[in-house]
């Protein structure tokens, strides 16, 4: 039978708090090189956060360098109702006079009635042809391929014969139309535009395909005087007057008739619409205003990370750290610096930022509505890029350019973070290599001071027995 061993049980010796405590004197390195950790964590996790905010600002700045944020136009209709407008980068600021003389529409046929969307139609063989109509001549349109429909056997209804065309994928879309004369299919084309009229022949089971009775009651084609479905509107274009200049779609979406203009027609008009496009100078105002909230986040997170707060004696994570501090600097060296870039706005301060106290923009919104009104310098101000003479440099390009060169590979927030990030790994390694050789100190001790309470044991035996001993030689010399 196995011995049961308890440290201490023998000798009343507490082995296992001994241990414990000397563990706890072996782990005191470790205890501290978990504090550095978790300081060094905290201060990667910092200049993460600085890493995103300055990304931000840079995104910011770089907005406000890009050809398509100054060139950005918006259009205005005088009657929307009739005619709207959106424009691109693409179009130049102009007027122009819109005169609606048609909406392009789709083809649309009509069934004669039944009682209801359940009556049987027939059965055959819908042939169904997409191309444009010249009175009873038909043009097939050239990249349109026909389409068979098989109906029944046997014999299909008004819904059953709608669901089919819908899946055919034929170019026409087909329903039931249902009042209280009954119920109709109605056929139209999927897209407006006299190209995108269409036929539709039909072989009916009953031998007649040009009568009124069974399939071929739906067939349209006048081109061989086949109208047992009439036509309730013709594909046609949209046709307009822009400038006195004719111009044609086969939609009402115009798009690029005038550079970087799209036009949707809603009605027809009996005098020319006003269309108005001029610069944006509410979404560059976005695009200034969100450089400015992007540039307050950076400088708030830095002015949190680097402050040393007298009352509370607390520091922030990276009071002190160089790379920090030196950011803050450079930022606020720019922003309070001037450009050459324009002969009319040299410094932030004339469009309306206002540096405050802790750094933050204040931004005055009547200096930049007046600075807006003058968009060619202002542009310059911001975006002028010039590798000869730098101190013509725009502002937006400046801040791009020092933000690209901290977030790069070799910049010194990369830097920064890498160096942490290998004293983090050194750290943690370090403390794998303390808790292996506690280990093995515990396991020592605990050899040793079971050894001891042993052998403590036993000398607390012989002395019980020397006592007893001695107490029965004491009774017999009594």
């Amino acid at each position: 039978m196995a011995n049961i061993s308890s440290p201490g049980v023998g000798s009343g010796l507490d082995v296992n708090s001994i241990v414990t405590q000397l563990v706890a004197i072996e782990r005191q390195p470790i205890v501290q090189l978990q504090t550095q950790a978790s300081s060094l964590q905290t201060k990667l996790s910092a200049f993460g956060k600085l890493q995103s905010d300055l990304s931000a600002l840079r995104d910011a700045a770089a907005a406000l360098t890009s050809p398509s944020t100054w060139n950005q136009t918006t259009g205005s209709s005088s009657d929307t109702s009739s005619v709207t407008v959106t424009t691109d980068a693409t179009n130049l600021p102009g007027s122009y006079s819109v005169q609606v003389t048609k909406l392009a529409q789709a083809q649309s046929n009509i069934s004669k009635t039944y009682s209801a969307a359940t009556d049987f139609v027939g059965e055959g063989t819908l042939h169904i042809e997409l191309g444009s109509w010249d009175g009873t001549a038909f043009t097939a349109k050239p990249d349109a391929t026909a389409i068979d429909i098989s109906v029944g056997p046997p014999a299909k209804s008004l819904a059953e014969v709608r669901d089919m065309v819908n899946a055919a994928n034929a170019g026409i879309t087909a329903t039931v139309l249902t009042d209280a004369s009954g119920a109709r299919l109605v056929f139209r084309s999927s897209n407006t535009g006299a190209v995108n009229g269409f036929k539709v022949t039909v072989t009916d089971t009953d031998g007649g395909n040009v009568d009124t009775s069974g399939l071929s009651a739906l067939a349209y084609d006048p081109s061989v005087g086949v109208v047992t479905m009439a036509q309730a509107l013709a594909a046609a274009n949209a046709s307009a007057l822009i400038n006195g200049a004719p111009v044609s779609s086969t939609t009402n979406t115009l798009t690029n008739v005038v550079d970087g203009i799209t036009l949707q027609f809603q009605h027809e008009t009996t005098t020319p619409v006003q269309i108005t496009t001029a610069a944006d100078t509410d979404a560059i105002r976005k695009k200034v205003e969100a450089f400015v909230s992007a540039y307050n986040d950076l400088n708030s997170e830095l002015a949190t990370q680097t402050k040393y707060d007298a009352n509370t004696k607390t520091a922030g994570t990276l009071q002190g750290d160089s790379t920090a501090v030196s950011l803050r600097a450079s930022l606020r060296n720019t922003l309070r610096g001037n450009t050459g870039a324009s002969t009319t706005f040299t410094r932030l301060a004339d469009i309306g930022f206002d540096v405050q106290q802790d750094g933050s923009i204040k931004l005055d919104s009547g200096k930049l509505g007046n600075a807006l009104a003058n968009l060619g310098e202002l542009k310059k101000m911001f975006s002028n890029s010039d590798t000869v003479t730098p101190a013509n440099n725009g502002f937006a390009t400046l801040f791009r350019s020092q933000a690209d060169q901290v977030l790069g590979i070799d910049g010194s927030i990369a830097g920064r973070s890498e160096g942490l990030r290998n004293s983090i790994s050194r750290n943690q390694q370090r403390q794998a290599d303390l808790e292996a050789r506690v280990a093995q100190t515990e396991t020592r001790l605990r050899k040793q001071y079971t050894a001891l309470d042993t052998q403590m044991g036993q000398l607390q035996s012989l002395s019980t027995y020397v006592t007893q001993q001695m107490a029965v030689l004491t009774n017999n010399k009594g």
